[in-house]
Order: C-alpha cells, then sequence, then structure tokens
C-alpha cells in the first residue's frame, strides 16, 4: 500500500506527458508539418528557460521548483530563423511521404515496402527516380522483372521531391491529436469558413 502510493505521489497528477509543445519557425510557421514539429514539454521549457523561444500558447499544467512555478508551453516560436533544408533526404519515410502512403502500382495504403522500378538485379540504382513505395503483393509479384513483363504500370513516374513538396504532402495527414491552442498556426487542407 505505501509502495503504491509513493509510485502516485512520485508521478504526480495528470501525465505530462500529453502536452507537447509545437515549435514554430520565427516566421510563425512550423518546422516541419509531417512528422509535425512537436517538442516534449521538457524541451519547451528548457528553450524558454534559456531564451531560445518565445512563448506563444500555453497549457493550464505547470511544473514548480522550489522557487518557481511555470506553465507547460503548448506553443513557442524559436527566436532565430532555421533556413529550411533544400535537398531532401533520401529516406523510407520520405519516400513513402512522397508517395503519399501508397503503392504506386494498385493504390494500396497497407503493408508498404519499397520497390526498384529498374531491378537492382539488373542494374537498376537506389534512388529517388527508380525507387517508389509498393504493398507487399505488388513487389512479389513484379520480383526482378520489368514493368512491362509483370503487366504492372506506375500509377505516378518516380522523381526525387523538392522539400516544400513534401511539407504540401504531410499537411493531408494531420496527427491524431491536434491541441487547440495550436489552430491559428496550422494550415491543414481545410476549407475556410466564409
Amino acid at each position: 500500500m505505501e509502495a503504491e502510493f509513493r509510485a502516485d505521489f512520485v508521478r504526480g497528477g495528470p501525465s505530462l506527458d500529453n502536452c507537447p509543445a509545437l515549435v514554430l519557425n520565427a516566421d510563425y510557421r512550423p518546422l516541419s508539418y509531417y512528422p509535425l514539429s512537436l517538442w516534449s514539454w521538457q524541451d519547451a521549457v528548457k528553450a524558454a528557460w534559456l531564451d531560445r523561444v518565445q512563448i506563444v500558447a500555453e497549457y493550464e499544467q505547470t511544473v514548480r521548483s522550489p522557487t518557481t512555478t511555470i506553465k507547460i508551453p503548448s506553443v513557442v516560436v524559436l527566436r532565430d530563423y532555421v533556413k529550411p533544408q533544400k535537398q531532401v533526404a533520401f529516406t523510407r519515410f520520405n519516400l513513402f511521404l512522397r508517395d503519399a502512403f501508397s503503392c504506386q502500382y494498385c493504390g494500396a495504403s497497407n503493408d508498404l515496402t519499397f520497390d526498384h522500378v529498374v531491378p537492382r538485379a539488373r542494374g537498376g540504382r537506389t534512388s529517388w527516380e527508380n525507387v517508389v513505395a509498393a504493398c507487399s503483393k505488388c513487389n512479389l509479384r513484379k520480383g526482378s522483372q520489368s514493368l512491362k513483363q509483370c503487366g504492372l504500370s506506375l500509377r505516378r513516374a518516380p522523381r526525387q521531391p523538392a522539400a516544400a513538396e513534401l511539407q504540401n504532402i504531410g499537411r493531408q495527414f494531420p496527427p491524431n491529436h491536434l491541441h487547440e491552442s495550436w489552430m491559428d498556426f496550422l494550415y491543414w487542407d481545410t476549407e475556410l469558413e466564409t
């Protein structure tokens, strides 16, 4: 009984893990949309304490030290502008994002892997222009054959995306949880009220 009480006391009331801070660049735009640029409450408080960010909105929850009480930041703005990257890293996640998390042969969005359009066994390279998202079924069907041999066709020709293009695609996939204080800073593909 005493051990349970001590554990509850140490953890303290409601979980602060559900209080991430939306991080905006100095121009008040999110650093990234997908994944959404979020910091833990600890990182947000530390950055505010070090005067690296300006707090724009706060949660009701607070943290305390012996001398200070601080409301948990829900939206912070960087004091210094971070220049967005122009080159997009060739990663599995960015490849799936470019292809909108759907198979480029059949359009399925589950059990995704990636496929070399010109198979590696036939000299195909691992590059933006030769790799696409594919479901396991289509990838298995294609194997090391050419598109013509296996009877598949691409929905869209693969190419290297620009950073801004990936940001725009990311806006189509809002996260499951959006705090109300973030809404004025996020521009998802939603119709505006007239």
